[in-house]
């Protein structure tokens, strides 16, 4: 059932607010701020970003909670910092990170309150090492009822992917591209698997445009004699796989009670093609162009279509906000940094109790940070000594450092930053990068 806080926001009828609403997250992987027609980008091809655009709500802030993947993707499903969650860096290599147990998921949540569960495409929330290792917690093991994942990227590529594993089980090569293969997946899930008569909670993590890239020549041909054809191709090929989504879920009949949110793990790599759209700074950046993502929500009937909003949110605000629209309480035996998005998804504020906050960790152990609080933004250096300070509605190329000449501001944002930081760090798992720091300090290869 609606909480009265969702039902109140959306103006439900108690009669919609009986029914649960199910739940889809669509997340590309490396697609920047600039990568498609819905954001300004004159070249590249998105109808059905457009589409979804049109019929729902676009965000203009849309934050993910780090400057790399894996945070950013449990940030989503816990709706706390990656720091707090303890999946603080890009997880590959022997590393010992990964997403604990002792983590809550939405996904969590949401089956012990009756639905069912799938996952599909990327997972990235352990190490390659670690992946569909029994010793080690699983997609399953976080909520989902079926799941079809890799650990990273599609391997070799996104054409012919040979290093899917469904349920536990590796599927082998698969004949097709990526994004299509996973969107097939997600269609097949709800038609021919999951118990119609159950409300359901869907992830839909593709791989695209993340590297190595390749592209289906009939995208790729939109864009002839370009040379950022593939790449171009790519998007549109990812576009193409969130219009699958869509059209699956109006053939199920569930689009109108469905609130479905696109969104972007991290910002783009210029070096293959990707564009943040005029924002400073790119992939494993905090600058805005490193974390600032596109952000479209759909939930006919209760979000105006056509709409856009400017109100910041963040990848930490899916989990409160698809708890509150279902209305389970949050857990109160640990801290969640997420708020609930729906009042933004009308363009009003959204209440929070924790900052926007990033550090970003890069190997070798270079960490950047970051913090966000109404139109101000602190960005300081990995030794937390060094600041600067940007007004991002005025500024949010970010081209003008305003600590200099607001020393007063600075220092009120920098005091909040570190205590906050420090209330991180007692949460999260300190030993786990502080050892990384310590042998790279003396010498020890850092796995990456």
């Amino acid at each position: 059932m609606l909480s009265a806080l969702a039902a109140s926001v959306v103006g439900l009828s108690a009669a919609a607010a009986e029914k649960p609403p199910n739940i889809v997250v669509f997340v590309a992987d490396d697609m920047g701020w600039g990568d498609s027609e819905t954001y300004g980008n004159e070249l590249i091809k998105t109808p059905n970003m457009n589409k979804l655009a049109s019929q729902g709500v676009k965000l203009t802030q849309c934050y993910s909670a780090c400057g790399v993947c894996s945070p950013s993707r449990s940030a989503i499903l816990t709706g706390r910092t990656p720091y707090r969650n303890g999946v603080y860096r890009h997880l590959s290599g022997n590393h010992e990170a990964h997403l604990r147990a002792s983590e809550i998921t939405y996904p969590e949540l949401l089956k012990k309150a009756g639905y069912e569960t799938c996952h599909v495409g990327k997972w990235h929330l352990l190490s390659k090492q670690q992946f569909n290792n029994e010793k080690f917690p699983q997609p399953g093991d976080h909520g989902y009822d079926y799941w079809m994942a890799t650990h990273n990227n599609a391997a070799p590529s996104h054409k012919n992917p040979n290093n899917f594993v469904r349920n536990g089980e590796p599927v082998g090569e698969m004949e097709g591209y990526s994004a299509q293969l996973v969107a097939a997946e997600a269609g097949r899930w709800l038609k021919d698997i999951r118990n119609p008569d159950k409300p359901f909670a869907l992830s839909v993590w593709i791989h695209e445009p993340h590297s190595p890239i390749a592209t289906d020549s009939k995208f790729q041909a939109l864009y002839k004699d370009h040379k950022n054809a593939k790449y171009m191709g790519n998007i549109t090929q990812l576009d193409h796989a969130l219009g699958m989504v869509m059209d699956a879920l109006e053939e199920q009949g569930v689009s109108d009670n469905t609130f479905l949110f696109f969104t972007s793990d991290n910002g783009p790599v210029p070096g293959f093609g990707g564009s943040s759209g005029g924002l400073r700074g790119n992939k494993r950046s905090e600058y805005e162009g490193g974390i600032r993502v596109p952000g479209l929500v759909r939930w006919p009937k209760h979000i105006k279509p056509g709409t856009t909003s400017d109100v910041p949110v963040i990848g930490t605000d899916v989990f409160t906000t698809v708890l509150d629209i279902v209305g389970i309480p949050l857990p109160d035996d640990r801290t969640i940094d997420g708020a609930n998005m729906l009042p933004a998804l009308k363009g009003e504020p959204v209440e929070r109790k924790q900052p926007l906050f990033w550090r970003t960790h890069v190997s070798p152990p270079d960490q950047r940070v970051a913090m966000r609080i109404g139109d101000w933004k602190i960005v300081g250096d990995e030794t937390l000594t060094k600041f600067q300070l940007y007004n991002i509605p005025k500024d949010m190329a970010e081209a003008n450092d305003l600590s200099t000449e607001m020393p007063e501001k600075t220092e009120e944002m920098k005091k909040t930053l570190l205590k906050l930081w420090e209330d991180i760090v007692k949460e999260g798992p300190n030993e786990w990068w502080e050892s990384e720091r310590q042998k790279s300090k003396f010498g020890g290869k850092l796995s990456y």
